[in-house]
């Protein structure tokens, strides 16, 4: 609505000068006054270098300037009205008299004035400058006024040798690429066809940008062919093809171009100077002429899948030694290849745009994973005298921690230091990113707390997800507050680890209770609080882990509440709640063996139209346990089959859990057969679904057998396998069976005997007989390291030996071992 508004003075104006009756008239008075134009800013009549294009009319002058200050300060009418005052005073105008409300309208851009200024220089029968032409056509186009300014180019293009309308139409196209208007670009093209005004580098140069905006390699293809088939491409302009392949990562083009790039520097005094923008750009004239090389870009790395710098051997500098093997750094004013670098680059600037596309290439190679060619280009800079900048670095690193990890990216951030170059936000974030990936959180931290200001939240969120993943909730309240004093906005993703984190407070260690649920629905509260203020929606994961956090504290009340909450939310956004909210939810009323509150959710997710995965039915299954219903059970696996799912180990688990609950031992050893002969492997997880059922009911016979099948299955055991084969021997009274079996289970938890007779003298000096008092605190270090396992087999061996059993390193060798085998074990044929 703005926008249409805003339009429609220009509209007017426009349709006064394209529509009007003596339309023909003006432009031969056009035509007649570009003619005067252009001999009058030959004599000098252009302001020249002048910033403000007064060139000594104080009064006009004057008036510029205070028009220029009103459009500044938002009083358009003081300027219009000073305007209309400046073109019917009594003044021999100029189009110096104009230069600097037109600029000024350019840079800001005001196409609405500058169209204004441009009606009274018609009607004073001003002749236009080039400086004009060009600001008239800024304005437009960078305003987004496309067909207004299409339509100037179009009426001053028919005598294209009175005005400069290429560098016009690279305006226009600068302006296409701004608004994202492929269309317009096309018609511009189409016009300089017709007028056959030809391209400039500045021309490929835009239409890089659209086919970048585009994402269209190919279009960059198709230019390349075009520039080359009439130009021998200067260094800037290679530069930008370098660029716009790197953006669409065609890493094989874009190292090509930077080849050839490298030789061209080496082989043609092709300088680079500085514009009066401070803008790098050629110092050789803009004149399209036939390329005399043949430089194919292949699309992919078929014929070389790695590139190597042997293509180059035509074009680089005979050395007479190697500089790389010596060491020789020919930047530096003493060093053996100065004169390489007088003679083939003799300007800093051309240096300055070489690095600048190896670090584009070295980017790329980050993206693609490439390490190898990144650490190449690498090496070649420093062969060339190029010294890399912290971006080339950051590129080099985030390539280096993408391919090989982490421990070489921190190698060359100690070189980084000894250059006195200290490392961008950005590449401490790529390492943070790596050390949190491998559980290494101190170091994490460490990068993280070296960073100054920021702007994403992901090396934060990375951390908070290795704390997560190894229980340091402390640490994850750190890194929040890290992110509170950068001032970062919290995302989605923050806030999914943040109920992850802080949702639950005694589980898994401990049931909930009244004290622990209370400060679980403080902690919930505050989380969402945050999530309104900064305006962020719930996602599913976040719900799904706040009802995680509910159904492990207990919280049914609470947990059945939310589940409310999240179809609602859900359902207004057009989305459902998805499967794993229900199954969260599902899951959680089983553990509480809330087995009708579970069966009601399921119905009314099926009402629903809710589709059940293999999950869901999982869990209903297991559900099945509690009412001990194994009729319920097997309807269930019927409707999994019928879905398309197919059985899995946590299915047989479940079913025979039923049966175990039902003292139908042998049905469940069935069970157990018939998915060992349909290819599915038992897992420790089932065997302790027998070995608590055996223990429970002092069914020492069945629980020797399990355990004997156990190993010969090759399944470990864990610390819950150790507890009912302990227990149940000693509710028995058989103690010295109970100690013989823990050793036993301990040593098979903690690996085959052939690791444990090499690493016996560092179990048993460091662990086992260590008379240290930190000696615990050691073995639970290796429990928050997510090696609970052998930790828990430590503590059970160093147990046994402090009450003064012997500690064997031979399990199979146990008499217990060995009875179990003959009595359970597989017999030989007689």
């Amino acid at each position: 609505m703005h926008r249409s508004l805003t339009r429609t003075p220009l509209r007017l104006i426009a349709d006064s000068f394209f529509k009007s009756k003596a339309h023909g008239k003006r432009r031969r008075n056009v035509a007649e006054r570009m003619e005067s134009s252009l001999t009058s800013a030959t004599s000098g009549g252009d302001t020249g270098n002048n910033p403000f294009g007064l060139k000594g009319e104080s009064v006009t002058g004057s008036t510029q300037v205070q028009i220029v200050n009103a459009l500044r300060s938002g009083r358009r009418e003081r300027a219009s009205a000073m305007l209309s005052n400046l073109c019917y005073g009594n003044y021999l105008l100029k189009a110096n008299d104009f230069v600097y409300i037109l600029d000024y309208c350019a840079r800001s851009p005001d196409p609405l004035f500058v169209l204004e200024t441009w009606k009274f220089m018609e009607e004073k029968g001003i002749v236009m400058n080039k400086r004009c032409y060009m600001s008239i056509t800024r304005a437009l186009s960078k305003g987004g006024y496309l067909d207004e300014a299409f339509n100037w180019l179009a009426f001053l293009g028919d005598d294209h040798q009175k005005c400069p309308v290429l560098p016009m139409c690279n305006i226009f196209l600068n302006g296409c690429g701004q608004m994202q208007r492929l269309d317009h670009a096309n018609y511009c093209l189409d016009l300089m066809e017709h007028q056959l005004t030809g391209k400039s580098e500045v021309t490929y140069w835009e239409l890089l940008k659209l086919a970048v905006w585009q994402q269209s390699l190919s279009t960059v293809h198709e230019i390349w062919k075009e520039c080359t088939k009439y130009y021998n491409p200067s260094i800037i302009l290679l530069r930008k093809f370098i660029w716009s392949y790197t953006r669409l990562r065609d890493l094989a083009s874009a190292y090509k171009v930077l080849q050839y790039m490298v030789a061209l520097a080496f082989k043609r005094s092709d300088f680079v100077n500085t514009s009066a923008e401070g803008k790098f750009r050629s110092s050789r004239l803009d004149i399209p002429i036939p390329s005399n090389i043949e430089l194919a870009i292949e699309n992919t790395m078929e014929k070389s899948p790695f590139l190597t710098l042997s293509s180059l051997e035509d074009y680089l500098p005979k050395m007479e030694t190697d500089t790389r093997s010596k060491n020789i750094d020919i930047a530096k004013p003493d060093s053996a290849g100065l004169s390489l670098t007088r003679k083939y680059i003799d300007s800093m600037r051309v240096m300055k745009v070489l690095r600048w596309s190896f670090s584009d290439v070295i980017h790329a190679c980050a993206q693609s994973r490439n390490s190898e060619l990144a650490e190449q280009l690498f090496l070649q800079m420093h062969d060339l005298g190029l010294q890399p900048s912290e971006h080339t670095y950051d590129g080099f690193i985030k390539a280096l921690v993408s391919g090989r990890g982490v421990t070489d990216g921190m190698e060359v951030v100690k070189t980084m230091e000894k250059s006195n170059l200290k490392p961008y936000n950005a590449t401490l974030a790529t390492l943070s990113i790596g050390c949190s990936k491998n559980l290494e959180l101190d170091l994490a931290e460490t990068f993280l707390d070296q960073i100054v200001e920021s702007s994403y939240a992901h090396p934060f969120n990375e951390l908070l997800a290795a704390c997560d993943v190894m229980d340091e909730p402390e640490r994850a309240v750190r890194v929040l507050a890290k992110m509170k004093h950068l001032k970062l906005k919290l995302d989605i993703r923050t806030y999914e680890l943040l109920f992850s984190l802080f949702g639950n407070v005694n589980a898994p260690y401990e049931k909930g209770n009244m004290l622990s649920m209370v400060d679980v629905a403080k902690r919930i509260n505050a989380i969402e609080t945050d999530m309104l203020k900064n305006g962020v929606q719930h996602s599913h994961l976040s719900m799904v882990n706040l009802l995680k956090a509910l159904g492990t504290e207990g919280m049914i009340r609470e947990l059945i509440q939310y589940l409310h909450v999240a179809e609602n939310l859900f359902c207004h956004a057009n989305t459902s709640p998805g499967t794993a909210i229900y199954n969260t939810v599902l899951h959680s009323l089983v553990e509480a063996n809330e087995s009708h509150m579970a069966i009601e959710v399921f119905r009314n997710m099926k009402l629903c139209g809710l589709p059940p995965d293999a999950a869901t039915y999982n869990i209903m299954i297991d559900c099945c346990s509690i009412t001990r219903c194994f009729r319920s059970a097997l309807a269930l696996v019927s409707m999994m089959l019928r879905d398309g799912f197919c059985p899995q180990i946590c299915t047989y688990t479940a079913l025979i859990k039923i049966l175990l609950a039902n003292e139908d031992f042998s049905e469940a050893l069935n069970l157990l057969d018939q998915a060992h002969y349909e290819g599915i492997q038992s897992d420790v997880l089932l065997i302790n679904t027998f070995l608590e059922e055996a223990y429970l009911k002092g069914r020492i016979d069945m629980m020797e057998s399990i355990v004997e099948r156990m190993h010969q299955e090759k399944i470990q055991p864990d610390p819950s396998t150790c507890h009912y084969v302990f227990s149940a021997y000693v509710d028995r009274g058989f103690h010295s069976t109970a100690m013989e079996a823990l050793q036993v289970l301990s040593m098979r938890m903690i690996s085959e005997e052939s690791t444990l007779i090499e690493k016996r003298a560092e179990f048993e000096d460091d662990f086992v007989y260590n008379e240290d008092l930190e000696t615990e605190s050691r073995i639970l270090k290796l429990f928050k390291g997510s090696e609970q396992n052998l930790a828990a087999a430590l503590l059970n061996l160093r147990w046994c030996a402090i009450v003064g059993y012997s500690i064997s390193w031979l399990p199979n060798e146990s008499a217990w071992a060995k009875r179990l085998n003959s009595s359970y074990g597989p017999r030989k044929a007689s």
